[in-house]
């Protein structure tokens, strides 16, 4: 799921440019479910998507629904210098989300007051490692929806 090349939503945004392990992430998301991907003959979820089972060296997979609950695990407030399209929506946050349903998958990305709220809009101070989040998306541009995060309790 690394971009191999940088594209922007007409504001400057980046953009995800999926390869083909993560295609289904992302096709996924646009439809309003978090999945991910998960060892057919061990069962171990593994993300980021990759051909291969790190446990057990399968090459089946399935995509397995989440509940799309989760915990903050980390967070940082970027500081300038950013992108320009990013430093306008300054102070904003980056979490790093635990699954409850599969706790060695952590997602990056950002705690919104609600689903196509701006970056920003989220007081820092209301950050906190452990607070418990649930998933919802937002579509960034035509066509692409990406995951961000609301806290459970607001």
């Amino acid at each position: 799921m690394t971009p191999s090349v940088r594209a922007t939503t007409d504001n400057g945004l980046l953009l995800p440019v999926p390869d083909a392990d993560g295609a289904p992430f992302w096709a996924y998301a646009a439809r309003g479910e978090l999945r991910v991907p998960a060892c057919a003959d061990c069962g171990e979820p593994r993300f980021p998507p990759r051909p291969c089972c790190p446990h057990c060296q399968s090459f089946a997979a399935t995509w397995q629904r989440m509940s799309g609950r989760g915990r903050i695990w980390s967070y940082v407030l970027p500081h300038p210098p950013l992108l320009p399209a990013y430093a306008a929506q300054a102070p904003y946050n980056v979490v790093l989300v635990e699954l409850v349903d599969a706790p060695r998958i952590r997602l990056v990305g950002n705690l919104v007051t609600a689903a196509d709220a701006p970056l920003g809009g989220l007081d820092p101070a209301r950050l906190r490692i452990g607070a418990p989040v649930k998933v919802v998306f937002h579509e960034l541009a035509d066509g692409v929806t990406v995951p961000r995060w609301l806290l459970e309790r607001p």
